[in-house]
């Protein structure tokens, strides 16, 4: 299945200030994630953005923030969002596609990924926007919900199905914005 942005929404979980240093290769996880906020909002799809025990841990990351002015944020202490509760209301109870990203791949990714699909979504986990301590632990979070029928995609999947076609005004303007 094709991800579509009339069906989609973007959950970005947990990627906060205190955790972020910790996780391989963050500078890219975190710029990704905010270039999927920044092409979700210039096609119109919905950003929510989970924030695990942010008293403890932190908030949403300075530059993740800048991007995401319309998102709605909502806290959880559960692993997974979807456990916890915090996502009814949003976007994500609402609509069929949800297109996931963050931190840790292997614990609130994959746990939020797991129970979205076990209620019923259709769930894609953007593999160049999502990371963990342990690279080993991301991968096995990959090969674990892709058993489970979770789409692994990479952000310029996502963007491109958004968009459908070339020659459009909105295409160009994407491409020339993001796609780089």
């Amino acid at each position: 299945m094709l991800m579509n942005r009339d069906n989609s929404v973007l959950l970005i979980v947990d990627v906060q200030a205190k955790l972020a240093p910790f996780i391989h290769d963050n500078e890219k996880v975190s710029a990704n994630c905010a270039w999927l906020a920044q092409v979700a909002a210039r096609v119109g799809v919905p950003v929510v953005v989970t924030e695990h025990f942010p008293e403890k841990i932190g908030g949403t990351l300075d530059s993740v923030r800048a991007v995401t002015p319309d998102a709605r944020y909502v806290g959880k202490q559960c692993f997974s969002a979807q456990a916890d509760g915090c996502l009814k209301g949003t976007e994500v109870e609402r609509r069929p596609q949800v297109i996931v990203c963050g931190t840790e791949a292997h614990v609130c990714v994959q746990q939020t990924a797991l129970d979205l699909r076990w209620a019923g979504k259709q769930v894609f986990v953007v593999a160049d926007a999502s990371g963990s301590r342990d690279p080993a632990n991301r991968d096995l979070a990959f090969e674990r919900m892709r058993g489970h029928g979770i789409e692994i995609v990479s952000r310029e999947m996502v963007a491109f199905e958004w968009l459908q076609r070339g020659g459009t005004d909105l295409f160009r303007e994407v491409n020339r914005d993001f796609i780089r």
